[in-house]
């Protein structure tokens, strides 16, 4: 039989186990709360992707609004600045029903009234919505007009190919009657003005516009038919015109290419009323050489008979990648040397067109170097950018 002593150390001692359910449950509670704190001292208190959700839900706000703010400055500017002005906005309704234009009628009065006058061309200008206006409303200062005859008929047709030709799209639809009712307007009958020497700019009104007329074909049988067609710009003393060795310049001054036959360009010795696109790849000098030692003669083409000097960039100079070579700069100073020389405008067709950044060092180098016009393409570009 136990000792009263050892019954009080088992009472009292570590293996005690109470008979009373209230503090058995007080003392399983009590070491549930300590398991669960060790848990928690374990678990971390903020979830990562909780915090990461957050902080790029934040820079993505940050990074749209600011591209939002970007858009608005930019649009501010393209207002302000007109950096998306198109040359051909003001023409909405041009051949719409109704609107007068179907039959090539209908002309603006004042759409050049604040332009100024670029050197460039508008080649192929008869892509442009509108023909001609396009052009001058950009402030080009020459257009080109691919011409085709046919079975010798009188009319001209005006298409980059056959494919592209309409019966009412002609050189006297697109071309000599617009220039015609332009100049009559820049040139009214009134109180105060009875002249009529204005040119299409009112910014320069002693601005000649250059019409290069592209014969495609047969140029013997093609040009005459140029030349009857440009009877109404001529009676009224619009051409410029060569006579007894003088040069005459008046608002539109015509210039022949493609077949158009330099013979029968200079048939009549003493007058002329249209001139010739001579070839700038035969006009080479040296550009090292000064011009009073310069050895090579001149001869057949001047500006008594001719007016640009043309040729392919591409056949010039070759591959342009990424700027002209020293090689390349030589042979576009030699070239737009021996133009000006025998008092010539060079001009440089087939330049690259894309990629823009190089378009545009291209443009820039070729007047930099002399060039007196540009053949252009985008006629926006052309009107905005500083070359």
């Amino acid at each position: 039989m136990p000792s009263l002593n050892k019954l009080w150390k088992r009472q009292h001692g570590h293996d005690y186990a109470p008979i009373d359910g209230a503090e058995e449950n007080e003392y399983l509670a009590a070491t549930r709360i300590e398991s669960a704190d060790n848990a928690a001292q374990l678990i971390p208190r903020r979830r990562p992707w909780r915090s990461y959700f957050i902080c790029g839900s934040v820079w993505g706000l940050v990074i749209l609004a600011t591209i939002l703010f970007m858009s608005l400055l930019l649009s501010i500017a393209r207002s302000l600045w007109g950096l998306e002005d198109d040359p051909d906005k003001i023409f909405p309704n041009w051949g719409k029903p109704g609107t007068g234009t179907e039959g090539l009628a209908w002309y603006p009065t004042d759409f050049l009234r604040d332009v100024v006058p670029i050197r460039c061309h508008s080649h192929n200008d008869y892509w442009r919505k509108v023909p001609l206006f396009s052009a001058l409303h950009a402030g080009c200062i020459g257009v080109e007009a691919d011409v085709w005859l046919f079975d010798d008929k009188p009319e001209l047709y005006v298409g980059h190919d056959t494919a592209a030709l309409t019966p009412n799209r002609t050189f006297e639809s697109l071309y000599v009657n617009p220039l015609v009712d332009l100049l009559n307007r820049t040139n009214p009958q009134a109180q105060f003005y009875n002249d009529t020497r204005r040119g299409v700019f009112d910014y320069d009104p002693e601005q000649t516009v250059i019409l290069l007329v592209d014969l495609k074909t047969d140029g013997a049988k093609t040009w005459p038919h140029v030349l009857n067609q440009l009877e109404p710009l001529r009676s009224r003393d619009w051409l410029t015109y060569f006579k007894d060795g003088v040069v005459y310049q008046r608002q539109v001054t015509v210039v022949g290419t493609g077949n158009t036959p330099f013979d029968l360009v200079v048939e009549n010795s003493t007058y002329r009323d249209a001139f010739f696109d001579a070839p700038l790849g035969d006009m080479w000098e040296d550009p090292s050489t000064p011009d009073l030692l310069s050895t090579k003669e001149i001869s057949t083409y001047n500006e008594q008979n001719s007016l640009y000097a043309s040729t392919s960039l591409a056949e010039a100079v070759g591959f342009v990648l990424g700027g002209f070579n020293d090689g390349q700069l030589r042979t576009i100073r030699g070239q737009i040397k021996g133009a000006h020389r025998r008092g010539l405008k060079a001009r440089y067709w087939d330049t690259p067109s894309w990629p823009i950044g190089l378009r545009n060092k291209v443009w820039h180098t070729l007047m930099e170097e002399g060039a007196d016009i540009l053949n252009v393409d985008d006629l926006k570009s052309a009107s905005k950018f500083e070359w």
